[in-house]
């Protein structure tokens, strides 16, 4: 089977959602009539992301606000601090039926937890000037990371379908010298910093007046304190349980000392019998399921409530047919493999049933080598509950479990990371996290990526100057094209036409989805 695209070129000068300038965004489209799994997987590894079955790809060195393809770490992520208080807040919500009373502003926590990181460095010379004048040392922490809902992505236009028979294309080409098979991308080795030791000072006996006080005890840190006292209390419930049972069961926390997973802490007090019941249902969208045709209205109907209170469209924007078009159609086909996961690969809609009603609903592609996050939307009543950090989360979740059953399938893809946005810079908080090169195409830690960002809002992340792109394009003449329901190479293809002025658009096309898929990937010619 071959993934067929028409091609519609460079788009320019349109208002940039992120910044607000009117003529600012730059992008490469094509419409994507179908696509395999394993193709759509090399084009997100190139930058490209669809909205609906059109496919784009900004054009970094132009547009306003770069847009960076992040991934995400699944197996080897853990819930930040802001992670663990939204999970709490849905469980406090599910076991008690309790709402927080203000709106979590996400956005703003965001933009409030970046000037905090940029201060922290100042903040932490400060304090460590002013204890070593004291006479003493301490230690410091990190700040935690702030998070906030998914960004609105591009919504594509009508397109008509070309219809198109795959029994009756005729292939004639050679057999190219390609693999075609599943290719897992290599893992970029992480080199996490050792933290630095604590500073140490010399135990000199202050002068009178001046200094930390010798008769009294050092200062501790409050953490510090009632780190000591639930330690205490454990050891202390512990003594009581090996007295009081003959056959005592040691608990969790004195048997192992890793922290808790991300799914103990999404299932984290919550009682057997909780006050409402959270459901969550993946559906499959492309083709559609009957589930998926079965609750497609009341879906819709919570996507229409979210567009007009959170993006304030006005009411006959969000029309079902739009709806259809953005979130629904998808050019990825139905797919299994031996070694994938059980449900398949492809297009879903992951669905969030609270007592027998849909709040909430994930976008989601299945691929060979990651869940990729497409869009969410939810119901307003609900948007105190942090739903857009919530389903992050349980997506990563998702992402661990499908992990278990497909093992290559290892990355959560949050879509694009905007450096440039303060407020899309959360998706840099799911850590660990790379950023795609958008010059060489590798993949390179966010940590390293994030001081050259700062400097420009465009750049080449890879450090190695002598990298380049793997996959770039090398012959343009095995470029596979579609011509009158016959499969030829675009040498061919230009011989039959002779005076085709059309090598230039088909250059420029190939060089952005690379050589490997060029010669997969059939580019429709009328």
């Amino acid at each position: 089977m071959y993934s067929i695209v028409e091609l519609k070129g460079v788009k320019c000068g349109y208002r940039c959602g992120y910044c607000g300038n009117e003529e600012g965004k730059d992008s490469y489209g094509m419409w994507s009539h179908n696509m395999t799994v394993q193709d759509y997987q090399d084009l997100i590894d190139r930058g490209w992301r669809r909205s609906g079955k059109y496919v784009y790809k900004p054009i970094m060195n132009k547009t306003c606000c770069p847009q960076y393809t992040i991934r995400c770490h699944a197996l080897n992520f853990h819930p930040s601090k802001t992670h663990k208080k939204t999970l709490k807040r849905v469980n406090k919500f599910l076991s008690k039926g309790e709402m927080p009373v203000e709106k979590q502003d996400e956005e703003h926590e965001g933009v409030l937890e970046e000037i905090k990181g940029r201060l922290k460095p100042l903040s932490t010379i400060l304090q460590r000037t002013v204890a070593i004048a004291a006479g003493k040392t301490q230690s410091f922490l990190s700040g935690e990371p702030m998070d906030s809902v998914h960004e609105e992505g591009i919504r594509p236009p009508p397109q008509v379908s070309l219809n198109i028979d795959h029994s009756e294309v005729q292939d004639v080409t050679a057999s190219p010298d390609t693999d075609t098979t599943n290719s897992t991308p290599p893992t970029t080795p992480r080199e996490d910093a050792a933290p630095a030791p604590a500073e140490k000072t010399s135990n000199v006996m202050p002068k009178p007046g001046k200094g930390a006080d010798p008769s009294r005890p050092p200062c501790r840190k409050a953490k510090d304190i009632r780190k000591e006292r639930r330690l205490q209390k454990d050891q202390q419930m512990q003594q009581e349980a090996v007295s009081s049972s003959p056959n005592p069961t040691p608990s969790k926390s004195s048997s192992s000392n890793q922290p808790k997973s991300l799914e103990e802490f999404i299932t984290e007090s919550l009682p057997n019998d909780p006050l409402h019941r959270l459901e969550v249902r993946l559906v499959r969208s492309n083709p559609p399921s009957p589930q998926f045709k079965a609750s497609f209205d009341a879906s819709y109907q919570v996507y229409k409530l979210y567009q007009m209170a959170i993006h304030e469209d006005p009411p006959d924007k969000p029309s079902e047919s739009q709806f259809k078009r953005f979130l629904c159609d998808s050019p990825l086909e139905a797919e299994t493999a031996p070694d994938g996961p059980d449900v398949g690969y492809g297009s879903f809609h992951q669905q969030y049933w609270l007592d027998g009603r849909i709040v909430a609903v994930g976008v989601l592609d299945i691929l060979p080598s990651c869940v990729s996050s497409v869009y969410l939307y939810y119901h307003p009543d609900f948007s105190s509950l942090s739903l857009g950090t919530y389903s992050a989360l349980r997506e990563i979740a998702f992402t661990r479990q499908l992990q278990q059953q497909s093992p290559k399938l290892a990355y959560y893809y949050l879509g694009f990371y905007v450096h440039s946005c303060p407020k899309m810079r959360y998706k840099g908080q799911y850590r660990p996290s790379d950023l795609l090169c958008p010059e060489t195409y590798s993949w390179v830690p966010i940590e390293r990526c994030i001081p050259r960002l700062d400097v420009s809002v465009y750049s080449r992340l890879n450090e190695n100057a002598q990298a380049g792109d793997a996959r770039a394009l090398k012959d343009l003449g095995r470029v596979l094209v579609l011509h009158r329901r016959t499969v030829m190479p675009y040498a061919a293809y230009a011989r039959k036409r002779k005076g085709s002025n059309d090598e230039k658009e088909v250059e420029q096309y190939a060089s952005l989805v690379g050589q490997t898929c060029a010669e997969r990937i059939l580019l429709y010619r009328a």
